[in-house]
């Protein structure tokens, strides 16, 4: 193969195209480098065609550890095993990139590879992934209407008027960035959006996704050059239409059959019944004419057709509501009477039963990648079950879309959720999705904030999310809100937004069409704001704010701070502190390395001692100060007294009575709590009490003094000065 390389300048840095070096065997290969992180994206099309009855495309997004210099963690397991949320979430960003472009008749399978071969810690694979792909598939000769291009927008607050957007900003520079915006966009139309944001208002994407093209642009261009050089040929595919008389039978005599079978309200397995009983029965009728899996594809095209023109046509949708209409909404709080937080969320047939649970910080989540180890205290995890389809199916591992959508709600609420110094929680949401006809992934969002509230976790503000569909034909379109499963299905696109009543905090966009213009983006956020404002006001109504304390079943929590010359103390040697303390208080306790303590329990009268136990074990004690304390050891001359957790002073015998005292044993005994006083603090950290009054100590003649009365061996101005024997 020939090797051709091409380069530019993008945000900064130079991003650069090969082929023909690595996998010369693939359909076609291309390696692309941006700083020193660096993919391969392989493409490889089946020699036959597949018999499946939808595009056979899959989308692998392979992370190795050496690309990091990294050997995996664990002493057992060397390998990497199954790919990892974030490279899942990072192949479905890439696969919702080009799928739209592939024509849907084409039926040879395409797997495309992306393998993470380096990474340099600032420059996101994931982006760069896209790019390769793109250039990989524009060299092939699969047909597909490419290339596009991908970008990274960064996004400060505004100075003097203007907007302050940066192309692919590095791992660094995202941490300041008001927006994390992933566009996708061929030269003329927008494919893809994958957005986070810190409550920004609409008005900043669409300048965003403008400055977003204007970088695309320039890297369609390089990869044209690319394919300009190298190249191959398009395979040609016919187009295909719906056989005309079938077409005009069904329209005539059974449209009204396949329209309602389609539309049947009941379980889909008997729907999928009755349409074959329909499919017999035209079959009986017609011998030798038509074929099952014929039939079938044009009772599909018949009715999306009819799903389409009423929208275009006629503005109506399948369940009469207006365009810009929101389903009803119910909302009910504590549906779950021992878990931390629990809300079910309710809009038309889609129904979300959001869980919360709140631990210790020290069950955040570890993730491990090439980029290094990092770890979140906040996680969501989404669940549809074929329940909630009316289905029968496997249940077991999440599948990607569960992985995807959990992620996109997660992402929705991450802006809003407290700090780990006001609110120091592992925070866990599980969304259990029990009835879907539409964006479940926009009612976990709404399920989240309501469980959340209920669990007392003060987030900054509520977040609502909501998705907006499009029927697109010619120049004509129509924004649909709050789609169905069914105008999904028949529609072009699903656009889902979630955000506060300050701004937006997720966006993701797929498409089925070609793209979107700017003015069907714009249009779409402004409806999407409408509908979250609406979904807000429920919300509201239920659940004006966050309850004012925690579930009784939920852990409290404690954080201290150690100076590191105290952490010895608070563990004790061989840590018998530290177990006296869980022992006594029913507390778990972790001491790390840097000093910070975590106190977790259920009940809060235990962690509030365990927090005021190792409090005091760390107290600097001053002279003059009182405390109460506990007779642990007695000698003749005095006794020892712990003022505090593993913090112990002597009193003399002097200091115990205004009065002559022989021996200690005959004022304290072991155990018995007495009241004193610190007198002093010598230079070798030694505390001396007193049991006597500052008034009556003051009185006491100084040990060493010729005034002194002590014990034995002490003398006053009665006796003789004790002299030797020797």
């Amino acid at each position: 193969m020939k090797i051709a390389k091409k380069s530019i300048e993008i945000g900064g840095r130079t991003l650069s195209l090969e082929t023909g070096k690595l996998a010369q065997q693939a359909t076609s290969a291309v390696v692309a480098r941006y700083g020193d992180t660096m993919v391969i994206s392989t493409v490889v099309m089946s020699s036959k065609e597949s018999q499946l009855d939808y595009f056979p495309l899959s989308v692998e997004y392979i992370e190795r550890l050496y690309a990091g210099g990294k050997i995996k963690g664990s002493r057992w397991v060397k390998r990497e095993g199954k790919p990892s949320d974030d490279a899942i979430l990072k192949g479905r960003l890439i696969d919702r990139s080009i799928r739209p472009l592939f024509n849907p008749n084409f039926r040879k399978e395409i797997q495309i590879i992306i393998t993470v071969l380096s990474v340099d810690g600032e420059n996101e694979p994931d982006v760069l992934g896209a790019i390769a792909t793109s250039a990989a598939l524009a060299i092939s000769p699969i047909p597909w209407d490419g290339p596009i291009g991908s970008v990274r927008v960064g996004y400060v607050l505004p100075e003097n008027g203007k907007r302050g957007f940066f192309a692919n900003p590095t791992t660094k520079e995202i941490e300041f960035s008001e927006i994390d915006l992933v566009v996708s966009a061929t030269e003329e139309k927008v494919l893809m959006i994958e957005a986070g944001a810190n409550e920004v208002g609409e008005n900043a994407f669409i300048p965003a996704i403008k400055f977003a093209k204007d970088e695309i642009n320039k890297i369609i261009k390089v990869i044209n050059d690319l394919k300009d050089e190298v190249g191959i040929k398009k395979i040609n595919i016919p187009e295909t239409n719906p056989n005309k008389e079938l077409l005009e039978l069904l329209k005539k005599k059974y449209r009204k059959e396949i329209i309602s079978g389609m539309m049947a309200r009941i379980n889909k397995e008997e729907k999928e019944d009755s349409l074959n009983l329909l499919t017999e029965s035209i079959i009986e009728k017609n011998p030798n004419k038509f074929d099952k899996k014929e039939i079938k594809e044009v009772m599909d095209y018949l009715f999306k057709k009819q799903v389409r023109d009423d929208i275009l046509k006629n503005n109506k949708r399948l369940d009469g509501r207006k365009l810009n209409q929101v389903r009803p909404i119910e909302v009910e709080l504590g549906l779950l009477p021992r878990t931390h937080g629990s809300a079910m969320f309710k809009r038309g047939d889609t129904q979300v039963l959001t869980v919360a649970t709140l631990g210790a910080p020290s069950l955040e989540q570890l993730i491990e990648s090439p980029e290094g180890e990092t770890s979140k205290s906040y996680m969501h995890h989404y669940s549809m079950p074929p329940y909630s389809v009316g289905e029968t199916g496997r249940v077991g591992f999440p599948k990607r879309r569960e992985i995807g959508h959990g992620a996109l709600a997660e992402k929705a609420l991450l802006p809003v959720i407290p700090s780990q110094n006001s609110f120091p929680y592992a925070i866990r949401l599980v969304s259990e999705v029990m009835s879907s006809n539409g964006s479940t992934s926009m009612a976990s969002t709404c399920g989240s904030t309501l469980s959340l509230m209920d669990a007392g976790v003060p987030i900054i503000n509520p977040i609502t999310g909501i998705s907006v569909g499009l029927v697109e034909e010619g120049k004509k379109y129509v924004l649909l809100l709050d789609i169905l499963g069914i105008e999904d299905h028949c529609g072009d696109m699903d656009f889902k937004v979630a955000g506060s009543k300050k701004g937006v905090t997720a966006i993701q966009l797929d498409v089925k069409n070609k793209g979107l213009t700017d003015d069907m983006i714009s249009k779409a956020l402004s409806q999407a704001k409408e509908g979250r404002q609406f979904i807000l006001e429920k919300i509201l109504l239920a659940m004006p704010a966050p309850r004012s304390s925690l579930s009784q079943y939920a852990p409290r929590v404690k954080i201290i701070s150690l100076p590191q010359d105290k952490i010895g103390e608070v563990i004790g040697p061989g840590g018998k502190v530290i177990r006296q303390i869980i022992a006594q208080t029913g507390c778990s306790i972790n001491v790390d390395d840097d000093g910070q303590v975590t106190i977790c329990g259920t009940d809060p009268v235990g962690v509030e001692r365990a927090e005021s136990w190792i409090n005091n074990i760390i107290k600097e004690v001053l002279p003059g100060e009182m405390y109460e304390g506990t007779v642990k050891r007695i000698l003749s001359f005095g006794a020892f007294i712990e003022i505090l957790p593993g913090k112990e002073g002597m009193v003399h015998v002097s200091q115990m009575s205004t009065g002559f005292v022989k021996d200690a044993e005959s004022v304290v005994s072991i155990g018995q709590k007495v009241q004193v006083r610190i007198v002093k603090i010598d230079d070798m950290g030694r505390i001396n009490l007193s049991m006597l009054s500052e008034e009556d100590a003051k009185k006491q003649p100084e040990r060493g003094s010729r005034n002194y009365i002590g014990g034995k061996g002490s003398f006053d101005k009665k006796r003789k000065p004790f002299r030797s024997r020797y």
